[in-house]
C-alpha cells in the first residue's frame, strides 16, 4: 500500500519541472472529429483538459465533427464528396455541417464545465473565426481558410474559461465557411505564440509501418516532416496533420505533439512524462 502510494508520488514529482515550466502557456489542442463521438474516450480527454487548466496551463480547444456531419448527410441520402481530404459543401451541407458542429460545441462545453473548469463554446454564429474562400484548382463550394480571428475576445475568454472553438468562419461580405480545423489549430496557435499545438487523432502518432505498432517515430524535425511525406512514409490523413503542425513551428510555436486520444491520459503522458505516449514535431 505504502509502495503504491510512493509510485503516485513520484509521478507527481515527475510532473513538477513541466508543470513549472508550463504555467500560464497556451496550449492549442486539435479534437478530432473520428475521436469525439466515442464518449468513454471524450470523457478521458475532457478530463485531461481540465486538468490541464487546474494546473496552471491554459488550453484552447479546436475541435472538428467529420463522421457525425457524415452520418447526418447519409441520413439525408446525401453522399459525401471530398478532394484532397477536403469535404465539399453546398449550402445544405453547410447547414448540416453547422449543426453538428454546434451540437458538439455544445458537449464538449457541458462536460468540461462538469470538472469545474469553466469553458466557454465558440460557433460560427459568433463571427470569432474570420475566413476566405479557399483557393482549389477544383472549386470546393463553401469551404474557407482562415485569415484571421478576434484575438482580443479570444484572449479575454482564455483567462477566464477554456475556449472552445468550432472550426467556421466568415468572410467579410457576411458568406459562412467550413474550415479545416487543423488549419485552425495552427493559425490560432502561431498568432497567439503558444507553447504547444497538440494534434489528438485515433492513431499512435507518426509511424515508419502503419501496420507495425513498433515503428512508432516518437521525435522528428520538420525537415524530416517533409521528407516522410516525399517518400509516401506519411500519407491520406496524416498529411494535413503534420504539415499544420509544421507551419505551426515555423510560425513560432516551440513544439508539435501527435497524440492517439484513445489510450487513456495519453494527453497527460506526452506533456508530463519524459517519455511521452506519442509523435513530437521539433524545429
Amino acid at each position: 500500500m505504502v509502495q503504491g502510494a510512493i509510485r503516485k508520488a513520484n509521478v507527481l514529482i515527475e510532473a513538477l519541472p513541466y508543470i513549472k515550466k508550463f504555467h500560464k502557456k497556451i496550449f492549442v489542442i486539435k479534437y478530432g472529429g473520428s475521436i469525439l463521438g466515442e464518449k468513454r474516450v471524450r470523457k478521458c480527454v475532457l478530463e485531461d483538459i481540465a486538468f490541464l487548466r487546474y494546473a496552471g496551463i491554459w488550453p484552447i480547444i479546436v475541435h472538428g465533427g467529420g463522421p457525425n456531419i457524415t452520418d447526418s448527410l447519409d441520413a439525408h441520402n446525401i453522399k459525401s464528396k471530398f478532394i484532397d481530404g477536403m469535404r465539399v459543401t453546398d449550402e445544405f451541407t453547410l447547414r448540416i455541417v453547422e449543426d453538428e458542429l454546434n451540437k458538439l460545441n455544445d458537449a464538449i462545453v457541458e462536460e468540461i464545465s462538469a470538472h469545474g473548469v469553466a469553458a466557454r463554446g465558440f460557433k460560427g454564429k459568433d463571427r470569432l473565426l474570420k475566413a476566405v474562400k479557399k483557393e482549389n484548382d477544383v472549386d470546393l463550394g463553401l469551404v474557407g481558410e482562415i485569415c484571421g480571428f478576434d484575438i482580443e475576445i479570444l484572449k479575454k475568454a482564455l483567462t477566464e474559461s477554456i475556449p472552445v472553438i468550432c472550426p467556421m468562419g466568415a468572410s467579410a461580405d457576411g458568406t459562412n465557411y467550413n474550415i479545416n480545423a487543423d488549419n485552425v489549430a495552427y493559425f490560432i496557435a502561431s498568432q497567439l505564440d503558444a507553447e504547444k499545438i497538440v494534434l489528438l487523432t485515433n492513431v499512435l502518432g507518426v509511424m515508419r509501418n502503419s501496420r507495425d505498432k513498433n515503428s512508432l517515430i516518437s521525435t522528428m524535425t520538420v525537415q524530416e516532416v517533409e521528407d516522410l511525406i516525399e517518400n509516401k512514409i506519411i500519407d491520406e490523413g496524416m498529411v494535413p496533420k503534420v504539415r499544420a503542425a509544421s507551419k505551426a513551428i515555423a510560425s513560432g510555436v516551440n513544439k508539435a505533439h501527435i497524440v492517439d486520444a484513445k489510450i487513456s491520459h495519453a494527453l497527460l503522458l506526452e506533456i508530463f512524462t519524459d517519455k511521452g505516449s506519442g509523435t513530437e514535431i521539433v524545429r
